[in-house]
C-alpha cells in the first residue's frame, strides 16, 4: 500500500470513529438535557396559557402530552447514560490518535514505515470497535451530524474525503423527510391548480 492510499484509509477510519464518538455524545446530551428542557417549555406554555387563549387549545395540550410521554422514552436510557459518555470520550481519543497518525505519515519522515503505520491504524480501529455502542437514541444521528461537522476540527479528514453538503452533511433520514415534504407541497399545489382549472370549465 502506498502513502496516498494509506492517508485516505486513515481519514475514512477517522470519519467513522469521529462520527461514532459524536453519536454517543449526542445520545448522552439528549438523555441528560431533554427532560429538563421539556419540563421548562411545558411549564412556560402552562403559564402563558393563563392569558393567551390560543395556548389553551386541545392541539397544544396534545403536543404537551406527547412531550410528556417522550420523557418516559428517555427514561429507558437514563441508567446507561454514563456508558454513552465514556464511549464518546474513548472514541474521541481514538479520533485524535488517528489525526496524529495521519500527520506522522504525511510528514514523509524517512523513519516512518508503512507497515508500522498500518499496524497502528488496525490497532486503533479495533480498540474503537470495542468501545462502540450500537443502540442509540432517536435523533442522535441528526445531532451527531451537527456536532461532527460543526464542532470538530475535521479539515484534515476533509482533505482526503472532500465532504459535500447534501451528500455528507445532511442526515439521510432528514433528506427523506425534506423530499417527502417538498413532494407533498408540489402535489397540493398541482391539485389546487387542476381543481381550479376544471372548476372553471
Amino acid at each position: 500500500m502506498d502513502t496516498e492510499n494509506l492517508l485516505k484509509l486513515i481519514a475514512e477510519s477517522a470519519y467513522n470513529v469521529g462520527f461514532g464518538a459524536k453519536k454517543n455524545l449526542a445520545t448522552f446530551d439528549i438523555i441528560e438535557k431533554s427532560s429538563g428542557w421539556i419540563s421548562v417549555v411545558s411549564f412556560a406554555i402552562g403559564i402563558f396559557a393563563l392569558f393567551i387563549p390560543a395556548l389553551a387549545s386541545n392541539f397544544i395540550s396534545a403536543i404537551m402530552l406527547i412531550f410528556g410521554v417522550s420523557t418516559l422514552y428517555l427514561g429507558f436510557y437514563q441508567q446507561e447514560k454514563e456508558k454513552y459518555s465514556d464511549a464518546g470520550k474513548k472514541l474521541t481519543n481514538n479520533f485524535h490518535e488517528l489525526k496524529t497518525l495521519y500527520y506522522i505519515l504525511k510528514s514523509n519522515n524517512e523513519t516512518t514505515e508503512i507497515s508500522e503505520i498500518l499496524q497502528k491504524l488496525n490497532s486503533i480501529v479495533s480498540e474503537a470497535s470495542e468501545s462502540t455502542i450500537t443502540k442509540q437514541i432517536f435523533l442522535s444521528d441528526w445531532f451527531a451530524h451537527l456536532k461532527f461537522f460543526g464542532q470538530n476540527q475535521i479539515g484534515w479528514v476533509d482533505e482526503q474525503l472532500k465532504f459535500r453538503f447534501w451528500r455528507d452533511k445532511v442526515p439521510s433520514s432528514l433528506k427523506l423527510i425534506l423530499i417527502a415534504f417538498i413532494s407533498l407541497l408540489v402535489f397540493v399545489a398541482l391539485y389546487k391548480h387542476l381543481l381550479s382549472y376544471f372548476c372553471s370549465i
